[in-house]
């Protein structure tokens, strides 16, 4: 059977993963978005549901005054004795941290912090000792370590550097494995562009000398045409049937040169081992849209609904806020079947708290529609934004100018902003359309029962990562801009992937 890459589309960024008997576990990055850390579950290494965030509370992930590119990235999971761990780290606030769980799908424990310096901390447990494994810079770029007290992140032994790297930049994303003899080492080098590459060494001792695998790099498309690019930033686990495989981060890009808009997504590749025990991933260090599935049985999940009638009494996972839930007034029951979103005086262009609810984009085309009862007061506004950060988005939303209901979008990219207005409608129900294709998002809305009508267009290219810069991808999410608090009703929301 083959199964179709990225195995969890749209920005789910550097992938970590771990076996928990016939049960496999991912988490990926979230940076300034709300909750932390989503978790996705899966029994065949294709099939993936996500059942959650690690970070939920806000004792847990502070991200206030955090760009959209900052908060929480590059998380590890790993399972030991019925205990499930992720370590991250919150560079701005509180460097280095892990929380715990016995149910990854229920409640993680408050943060333990750990005081070593750098990004991208792995944990590895072996022989009774937990090994802290981190990024940093104070003997030069590379891999630092040390041994930690599980219970209370309290370091137990002085940090050491372990490992430069074979030569790259930006030598990062360590995890330490203990496989037969050998503690590999495998780390992402290059940055995460599309020099992005991944390497492995090993030693007798977790602490080294560390010998570079001659294969290096054991992962990359770079300077190739392929169709999946900036590969790199992986994680092994073993399957049941003895099988090794690879969940790692890359791009597809829509155009040449190069652009990409929906972020660094999720792939899965198998991994070979060499007659001298070095592991290669893919075919060779390349990888492909379709691959051949690993031979566990087929456990597909319950297909995700296209509309979201906002019946049940929690949001859904995919649902995303920026920066905090708890600074977002919003609510499944103030009017059955609808989600109410309470006006915010923060704009999306602020780095504040802006009032937005969204989902990430996960296919380059799709269709997203929404239905939305909205009665604005002067310069109110509430609709859908195809949201990458907050100097890149398009928005078109419902507002009151001069006494008279229009539909405005509005394109900002930069300090470069651009306004359109509708003529007058005489409803506060109406209902907004983004059709999405991998070169343009088309906007359009209808008034009551009236036709759609055509508002206007944006190129995808200008919220993509090579124009806005920064590591997340585009979201469309529902906003509501009110000095005056007033609130916006949505009946539903509709999300059609056509890939």
């Amino acid at each position: 059977m083959k199964f179709q890459n990225p195995i969890i589309p749209g920005f789910y960024p550097d992938p970590s993963i771990c076996r928990a008997g016939d049960d496999y576990y991912v988490v990926t990055s979230s940076f300034g978005y709300f909750p932390g850390i989503p978790i996705w579950h899966s029994k065949d290494l294709v099939h993936w549901r996500q059942i959650g965030h690690c970070l939920t509370k806000e004792s847990q992930l502070q991200l206030e005054g955090a760009k959209i590119s900052e908060g929480v990235w590059a998380p590890t999971i790993r399972y030991h004795e019925g205990r499930f761990y992720m370590v991250t780290t919150n560079e701005k606030k509180c460097g280095h941290f892990y929380v715990w769980a016995d149910d990854p799908a229920g409640e993680w424990s408050e943060p333990i912090y750990v005081d070593q310096s750098g990004i991208d901390p792995s944990l590895l447990f072996e022989d009774g000792k937990v090994y802290f494994t981190s990024t940093g810079t104070e003997q030069g770029i590379g891999i630092y370590q040390c041994e930690i007290d599980i219970e209370t992140g309290k370091k137990l032994t002085e940090t050491q550097f372990i490992w430069q790297g074979t030569g790259g930049k930006f030598t990062e994303a360590p995890h330490l494995y203990k496989i037969n003899d050998y503690y590999y080492l495998m780390c992402a080098e290059g940055g995460t562009e599309y020099g992005h590459t991944e390497v492995v060494a090993r030693s007798k001792s977790p602490y080294g000398p560390f010998e570079s695998c001659p294969y290096n790099p054991i992962l990359t498309h770079r300077s190739s045409g392929r169709k999946i690019q900036s590969t790199g930033h992986a994680d092994l686990v073993q399957a049941q049937d003895g099988s090794w495989w690879a969940v790692f981060l890359g791009v597809r890009p829509v155009s040449y040169p190069y652009r990409h808009h929906i972020g660094r997504e999720t792939f899965l590749a198998p991994v070979h081992w060499t007659e001298d025990g070095w592991p290669i991933i893919g075919h060779q260090g390349t990888v492909e849209l379709e691959e051949q599935a690993p031979s566990l049985p087929l456990a597909k999940w319950e297909h995700t609904p296209v509309r979201d009638e906002f019946a049940g009494a929690q949001l859904d996972n995919s649902w995303t806020f920026i920066r905090s839930e708890a600074q977002t007034t919003w609510s499944l029951s103030e009017r059955e079947s609808y989600l109410m979103l309470a006006g915010s005086p923060d704009r999306l262009a602020s780095t504040g708290y802006p009032a937005f609810i969204g989902r990430r984009q996960q296919h380059h085309s799709c269709k997203i529609t929404a239905s939305m009862a909205y009665n604005p007061q002067h310069d109110d506004e509430a609709g859908l934004t195809v949201f990458m950060d907050d100097k890149h988005h398009y928005d078109i939303g419902l507002t009151k100018v001069n006494g008279q209901l229009q539909l405005v979008l509005r394109r900002q990219i930069g300090s470069l902003i651009d306004e359109k207005h509708s003529e007058p409608i005489d409803s506060t129900d109406v209902q907004i359309r983004i059709e999405a294709t991998p070169t343009d998002y088309l906007f359009s809305y209808r008034a009551g029962n009236g036709q759609w009508i055509g508002i206007g267009e944006g190129e995808t290219r200008l919220l993509s990562t090579e124009v806005a810069g920064g590591f997340t991808g585009v979201f469309i999410a529902m906003y509501n801009y009110s000095r005056y608090k007033t609130k916006a009703y949505f009946d539903w929301f509709e999300y059609e992937g056509k890939e």
